[in-house]
């Protein structure tokens, strides 16, 4: 894939008229929008597709993986609330545009990536370009015990429940936001960790998204 770091004018219109999109959508979090304005996401294109980056839609990123739809990317981190300084752990790195989203809002992002090559070129490219984060590559429905607790998790593929091993990663009043359901499509999940036994959960819109493979997933 042959990537170029510019970003014009015309780029910078591109996010405008998308973040618009997305406020009519039902995106109010002004911080979260602001992000998407920001966040140069034509970067994990190859340069032949940068007339797609701006679209409302999922694109395949190689490796059976897609970069998620930026209404998607918005409606979940919506729901994590996130504030300066949350130690946040994401499930699913993929291209990486969702981390630094995570990132432009202020949050320490400990993301993990089962597929090596993914893995490999986001470690690279992220730092490349302003986002600084955590990387790993692993199994991420086991999540990373060893970083725990974190006061948000995101988990960007779909997966059949949701995995004891995070739930005992969050921390007391801490939010899980994961889309759960078949192969097919998924409802996203919120969970509200009230105390090490008890939790509360919202079952919200549908979505389609790429399956959680892994040990405690598919």
């Amino acid at each position: 894939m042959a990537h170029k770091f510019i970003d014009n004018y015309k780029e910078k219109g591109a996010r405008k008229r998308l973040v618009e999109l997305l406020r009519k959508k039902g995106i109010e979090d002004e911080n979260v929008l602001a992000s998407i304005g920001k966040v140069p996401r034509h970067y994990f294109f190859d340069e032949t597709f940068w007339n797609q980056a701006y679209k409302d839609i999922a694109f395949p990123i190689g490796e059976g993986q897609t970069i998620s739809q930026p209404y998607t990317v918005a409606y979940q981190t919506e729901l994590l609330h996130i504030r300066k300084g949350d130690k946040v752990l994401e499930i699913g790195t993929g291209c990486g545009y969702q981390c630094c989203v995570l990132v432009d809002l202020g949050a320490e992002v400990y993301t993990i990536e089962r597929q090596e090559k993914l893995y490999q070129r986001t470690k690279q490219v992220l730092p490349h370009i302003g986002y600084k984060a955590h990387f790993f590559c692993g199994d991420g429905s086991k999540g990373i015990a060893k970083h725990a607790p974190y006061q948000k998790i995101i988990v960007t593929a779909g997966a059949p429940f949701v995995p004891e091993d995070l739930l005992k990663q969050l921390s007391i009043g801490g939010i899980l936001v994961i889309p759960v359901g078949d192969e097919k499509s998924q409802q996203m999940v919120t969970v509200l960790k009230v105390s090490e036994t008890d939790y509360e959960k919202i079952v919200l819109d549908t979505f389609r998204f790429v399956p959680l493979v892994g040990d405690k997933a598919w």
